[in-house]
């Protein structure tokens, strides 16, 4: 029986990224748990699909149309949400894009735009709730980096690069913001079978090699990094900031 956080029922919680794969497992897990849910992706059929399913069941979610790259459709979207639903009380900065690409092919212009999908945002979205969570002294944000770059996976330079780097961000964000008890963590997921992964990028051999390396001999699922964000938005980790934790069946 998955643990039920009694202190998520009615906050308002954004997710970037909510509409596929980890992040639509994350929309699930704080509507589970009586949250009120406003998700942010580009994707408009699986998002509106996911909405209507856990809207028709009584959850309170909401989806917002928005291409994380424009940072004012991107405050747009939390302002609409917030509206909504109320006062930002959890960030989950989850939205990222692992498109492979050789060293030596890369543009200024793709590194920018790799950048902007999987870094810069997080940095904005923060600071489009942090007001609300100053306000109410407290709130919780979680941004998503990768193992990727600890495990110094070649092929995209510019997506480990970006990962790396939300840890930086993280850390400085909970120095600057634990004076009014917001707290700052991230997730650093190992190979999670979502269906993107599972369609573009597993291959025998490569799933061979990951059992290998894997402590745990068994395919990991979106679910199960879903319920580290949600332990970490509750009260019951209310001493946990500045700090980032591993979802990777022990591969680092």
């Amino acid at each position: 029986m998955a643990a039920t956080y009694d202190d998520l029922k009615g906050k308002t919680v954004v997710v970037t990224g909510g509409g596929s794969g980890i992040g639509a497992a994350i929309v699930e897990a704080f509507s589970g748990q009586g949250a009120n849910v406003g998700f942010i992706d580009i994707a408009d059929a699986p998002s509106e699909a996911l909405a209507a399913k856990l809207t028709s069941s009584g959850g309170r979610v909401r989806f917002e149309h928005a291409d994380l790259k424009d940072i004012d459709a991107l405050k747009q979207a939390i302002a609409n949400i917030r509206a909504a639903f109320g006062p930002i009380q959890i960030l989950i900065n989850n939205a990222a894009h692992d498109e492979r690409h050789a060293t030596l092919e890369v543009t200024p212009q793709f590194w920018d735009d790799r950048i902007a999908v999987n870094l810069r945002h997080q940095f904005f979205a923060a600071q489009a709730v942090l007001p609300d969570m100053q306000a109410a002294k407290a709130g919780s944000i979680i941004n998503f980096g990768s193992v990727s770059w600890m495990i110094g996976q070649g092929g995209m330079a510019a997506y480990t690069a970006a990962k790396s780097a939300v840890l930086g961000l993280t850390r400085s964000l909970a120095r600057d913001f634990g004076p009014y008890n917001i707290r700052v963590n991230s997730i650093a997921p190992g190979w999670i079978m979502t269906e993107r992964q599972l369609g573009k990028w597993l291959t025998p051999a490569g799933e061979e090699e990951l059992m290998q390396r894997q402590c745990l001999k068994r395919r990991l699922l979106p679910a199960e990094v879903a319920r580290v964000a949600l332990f970490l938005s509750s009260d019951e980790a209310s001493a946990c900031t500045n700090q980032s934790y591993i979802v990777d069946g022990g591969w680092v």
